[in-house]
């Protein structure tokens, strides 16, 4: 392999994916590992470079054929690119990813907000770059989301654009990670679906996703839950109805003040879910879109877990 190699890493609340990528953003192999939040920031950022050169020995290369290393982290960049300043999914505050990631593999490194970077490898990889307006939105332990206006993507004055998550849609809804109540993220994500569940459960309602009470209910898993709904779970069905419903208001929400020509609907719940969910995501938007920007195409995308990987090359390679 020659030095023309990328590497496209997506960092997420329960996994991370590598994935090493030819010159012409070609994914030729990935790894992935779990996140294990609960590690703290040392534990993770080990556990990336694991990750990264798990990916490397798949590929039968090593660090010093790469060109660049680009990380979609979840949270807000610093302005300048070096820092994550704030990931409330993995408790992160102000952590120098980008540094610490350069010294320990010896390679250039270039840090974006996840959704960002992945919104980036869709436009750019999987739609041929062919719509100017655009909103993706990923669903999964958080909610996320990347907005391109006019072929670019909004970055805003400090980076901190396309935090659709953070809309809040209940003021008065359950506490979200960020500290404030009602956000869309705190409503529909699966962290959020996981929380309604337990809930349920410790008021005595049954579903199969908990067989030996309360003590077993762990962490609920896309695939899980699909499994749920699709064995007729009432409870299941009920919360992911009610993700649904607030992913299609966010949605509207969107649509009326940007007028995008698609919405992209990415993350775990939507691969493993998509044609479940979609439809009623539809209906509960077009309820609430203005007539003037109805025209918007609502759909799936097609990269699937490999959208953030993919949007983290090009960063690197965009960069190089």
């Amino acid at each position: 392999m020659s030095s023309n190699h990328y590497i496209g890493v997506d960092l997420g609340g329960t996994k991370i994916l590598a994935g090493v990528f030819d010159r012409n953003l070609k994914c030729l192999v990935s790894d992935k590992n779990k996140t294990k939040a609960a590690l703290g920031y040392s534990g993770v950022k080990e556990r990336i470079i694991e990750t990264i050169k798990g990916a490397l020995h798949l590929s039968g290369t090593d660090i010093s054929n790469v060109k660049g290393i680009g990380i979609g982290a979840p949270g807000t960049i610093s302005k300048d690119g070096e820092s994550v300043l704030f990931a409330p999914n993995l408790d992160w505050r102000e952590v120098p990813l980008k540094a610490d990631i350069e010294v320990e593999l010896g390679c250039p490194v270039w840090l974006g907000n996840d959704c960002s970077v992945a919104t980036m490898g869709i436009h750019r990889h999987e739609l041929d770059s062919k719509h100017k307006n655009m909103i993706c939105i990923f669903l999964g332990t958080g909610i996320g989301g990347g907005i391109i206006s006019n072929g670019v993507m909004l970055k805003g004055e400090t980076q901190a654009a396309g935090e659709v998550g953070h809309m809040v849609l209940d003021p008065k809804g359950p506490l979200c990670g960020c500290g404030v109540r009602g956000c869309y993220e705190a409503l529909a994500s699966r962290t959020a679906i996981y929380n309604k569940i337990k809930n349920a459960v410790e008021t005595g309602e049954q579903t199969v996703l908990v067989e030996d009470g309360i003590k077993n209910l762990t962490k609920i898993r896309s695939g899980k839950l699909r499994r749920a709904v699709e064995a007729g779970d009432r409870l299941a069905t009920k919360v992911l109805d009610e993700t649904c419903f607030y992913s299609g208001v966010a949605i509207a929400n969107l649509c009326n003040l940007l007028n995008p020509e698609v919405i992209v609907m990415g993350g775990g719940m939507i691969a493993q879910m998509g044609e479940t969910m979609l439809p009623k995501i539809k209906e509960a938007a077009f309820d609430r879109i203005m007539p003037g920007s109805r025209e918007v195409r609502i759909i799936s995308t097609k990269l699937g877990d490999d959208a953030g990987i993919t949007g983290a090359a090009v960063l690197a390679y965009d960069n190089s």
